[in-house]
C-alpha cells in the first residue's frame, strides 16, 4: 500500500524557493520530507524513518540481524561505489574543460566497472539485492544504475546486472519517478564534446 504525501516540485534555480528549501535539506539535495514536523533529508534516512514509522513501508528494512545488514551493505554499495563514481564523472562534465579531472574520472570509471562485477556476482539467481522482496537496498539501486549506465554503460558481461535493471525499471514506483523527472532529464550532462 502507498502512503499518502503530498509532492511538493523545488525550483533550486529560483534563489528564494533554494533558500527556503535549504531550511529543511541544507545541501539542498533531495528528497526531502517534513513527516508531521518531523523533517528527514537524505534517501537512506528518508526511507528509513518511513520504514520505521509508517507500516506500508515495513518491509523496505527489515529490523535487526542478518537479514538488516544484508540491506544496509548493498543500499551502500549502491550508494558509495555506484552513485558516488557515477556524480564524479557527471561533476566532471560540468567542468570548463581546462580544469577536467582525466585521472579522478578514469578511477571512477574503474571502481563503476568494479562495483558492476560485485554487482554481478551478487545477483546471479535473485531478484532482489537483499532477499526475496524489494528493500532499501532497491530504492539505492534504482537511481544509481540508471544514471550509471549512462555514463558507463554494463557490457555484455554484465548480464545478471542488466537484468535487475529492467526489473528496477519495471517497478510502478520507479516508472513513476522516471515519468516525474522526464522533463529534467535533458539537464544530464552528457559527454562532453
Amino acid at each position: 500500500a502507498a502512503i499518502p504525501f503530498d509532492f511538493e516540485l523545488v525550483d533550486l534555480g529560483d534563489p528564494e524557493a533554494a533558500a527556503r528549501y535549504r531550511t529543511i535539506s541544507p545541501f539542498g539535495k533531495m528528497p526531502a520530507i517534513d513527516d508531521g514536523g518531523v523533517v528527514v533529508w537524505e534517501s537512506t534516512l528518508v526511507i528509513d524513518h518511513l520504514a520505521r514509522t509508517h507500516p506500508a513501508a515495513g518491509g523496505l528494512l527489515p529490523r535487526g540481524g542478518a537479514g538488516e545488514l544484508e540491506v544496509r551493505l548493498w543500499d551502500r554499495v549502491f550508494d558509495l561505489y555506484v552513485s558516488s563514481n557515477m556524480q564524479k564523472i557527471v561533476g566532471d562534465r560540468r567542468r570548463p574543460s581546462d580544469q577536467r579531472d582525466r585521472m579522478g574520472t578514469d578511477q571512477a570509471r574503474a571502481d563503476l566497472r568494479t562495483a558492476y562485477a560485485l554487482i554481478e556476482a551478487h545477483m546471479a539467481g535473485r531478484v532482489w539485492a537483499a532477499g526475496e522482496a524489494f528493500t532499501l537496498a532497491d530504492c539505492a539501486a534504482a537511481p544509481g544504475l540508471y544514471y550509471a549506465q549512462r555514463v558507463e554503460p554494463f557490457d555484455p558481461g554484465h548480464p545478471n546486472v542488466a537484468a535487475y535493471f529492467e526489473r528496477l525499471l519495471a517497478r510502478p514506483s520507479f516508472a513513476r519517478v522516471l515519468e516525474e523527472a522526464r522533463p529534467y532529464l535533458h539537464m544530464f550532462p552528457e559527454e562532453p564534446g
